[in-house]
C-alpha cells in the first residue's frame, strides 16, 4: 500500500449527460465514430495506463449504457440527483475511496485523447508539487469552452465556465476539455463544492478554488494531439469531425506499419481492424468491425469487409461485399 492509503491510478469516466443536441434517443456517449462507440474509444485510451479500478458514471439512458459496457472490467455507477460535474465524481466516491492514489478523471465524448496525452498529465501529477493536475488545450475557437485562468505567476487560478466568465476571460483560448489527475485528497475538497453559479450545479472546476486555498497546488498541462481540434462531441457535425479525424489517424497509423493504400483519402478502416505488413489496399475499401487481414494480402477496390478473415496472401476481388467470412 502506497502513501496515503491508495493503491495505484482509479479512473472516473463522466458518460451521464443526455446529449440533447444529438437529437438522439441514443445515449450521447453510445454513438460511433471509426467503427466505436464514443466512450469505448475513451476507454481504449485509458487501458493502457493499466488502471485497477475504472468507474463510469451514468445516467441519462443508463441502462443501454450499462448493456453496452457489460463485461467490461469496470463498474458503473449512477450519478444520482444532483446536477453537475462535480456530482458525477462525487458518484464514484463510495467505489473509489481509500483505494488509489492517483485519480484520473475524464468526459466520455472526448473520442480523440491519445494514451500518450493522458501518460504525461500523470507523470506531471505523480512528481510532487501539486495535488491536481489538468490537460488543456490552446484552440483557435474557445466557443462553449471553460477557459483556463493563470495568474501572474502562470499558475492555474481558475477554470471559468463560458457562462459564468468575463469578457476578458472569454478572449482566454486555453481551455479545459474535462481531463484532470487528482490526489487521493479530491473527496475532502470536493465536498466544500457548491453550486453558486449560473447554471446552478456542482462544477467539479470549482475543485480548484479549494486545492489552491489548502496550498496543494495545481499544474497545467498543454495537450498537442488531435483533441485541440476537437474537445468533445456534442452535436451530429462534431461527431462527422470526430469521424474523420479518428479516420485519418487510422490510415497514418497503418501506412507507418508497412500498409500499402493507393488511394487513402478514399480507404477507411475501423478502429477494431487489424492489418499485417505488406497489405495492399486497393482504391475505395472498406474495412468494418474486426477484420484481420494477414501478411501480404491484397484487397481489391471498393471491397467492403465487416469481421472477415483474410489469410495471408489473399486475394479479395474488387466490389467484395462479405460479412464474417475467411477468404484462403
Amino acid at each position: 500500500m502506497r502513501a496515503g492509503g491508495g493503491q495505484g491510478l482509479a479512473v472516473v469516466v463522466m458518460a451521464a449527460g443526455q446529449g440533447t443536441r444529438m437529437r438522439s434517443r441514443l445515449p450521447k456517449v453510445l454513438h460511433e465514430a471509426a467503427g466505436e462507440t464514443l466512450v469505448g474509444h475513451v476507454l481504449a485510451a485509458v487501458a493502457p495506463l493499466g488502471p485497477e479500478r475504472v468507474v463510469v458514471i451514468v445516467r441519462h439512458g443508463a441502462e443501454r449504457v450499462r448493456a453496452a459496457l457489460a463485461g467490461a472490467p469496470l463498474v458503473c455507477v449512477d450519478q444520482g440527483p444532483r446536477d453537475g460535474t462535480g456530482a458525477a465524481v462525487a458518484a464514484a466516491r463510495s467505489e473509489l475511496e481509500g483505494t488509489f492514489d492517483t485519480l484520473l478523471v475524464l468526459n466520455g465524448d472526448a473520442p480523440l485523447l491519445r494514451p500518450e496525452s493522458l501518460a504525461r498529465l500523470l507523470e506531471v501529477q505523480r512528481a510532487g508539487g501539486a495535488g491536481m493536475s489538468i490537460l488543456t488545450y490552446e484552440v483557435d475557437d474557445p466557443s462553449g469552452l471553460g477557459r483556463v485562468r493563470r495568474d501572474a505567476t502562470g499558475a492555474v487560478e481558475a477554470i471559468v465556465e463560458e457562462r459564468d466568465a468575463t469578457a476578458d476571460e472569454r478572449r482566454i483560448r486555453e481551455v479545459n476539455p474535462g481531463t484532470y489527475a487528482f490526489d487521493a485528497r479530491v473527496w475532502s475538497l470536493l465536498g466544500r463544492v457548491g453550486d453558486d453559479n449560473a447554471a446552478g450545479e456542482y462544477y467539479l472546476t470549482d475543485v480548484v478554488a479549494e486545492y489552491r486555498a489548502a496550498a496543494l497546488g495545481v499544474r497545467a498541462v498543454l495537450g498537442d494531439d488531435e483533441t485541440r481540434l476537437l474537445v468533445g462531441v456534442n452535436d451530429r457535425a462534431q461527431l462527422a469531425r470526430a469521424e474523420a479525424l479518428l479516420r485519418e489517424r487510422t490510415r497514418a497509423r497503418w501506412l507507418a506499419e508497412g500498409v500499402t493504400m493507393h488511394a487513402p483519402d478514399t480507404t477507411s478502416i475501423d478502429a477494431g481492424v487489424r492489418l499485417a505488413r505488406d497489405v495492399v489496399l486497393e482504391d475505395g475499401v472498406l474495412l468494418r468491425g474486426a477484420c484481420e487481414v494477414g501478411e501480404g494480402a491484397r484487397i481489391g477496390a471498393y471491397a467492403v469487409l465487416r469481421d472477415c478473415t483474410v489469410a495471408p496472401g489473399a486475394q479479395v476481388a474488387p466490389h467484395t461485399v462479405a460479412t464474417g467470412k475467411r477468404v484462403e
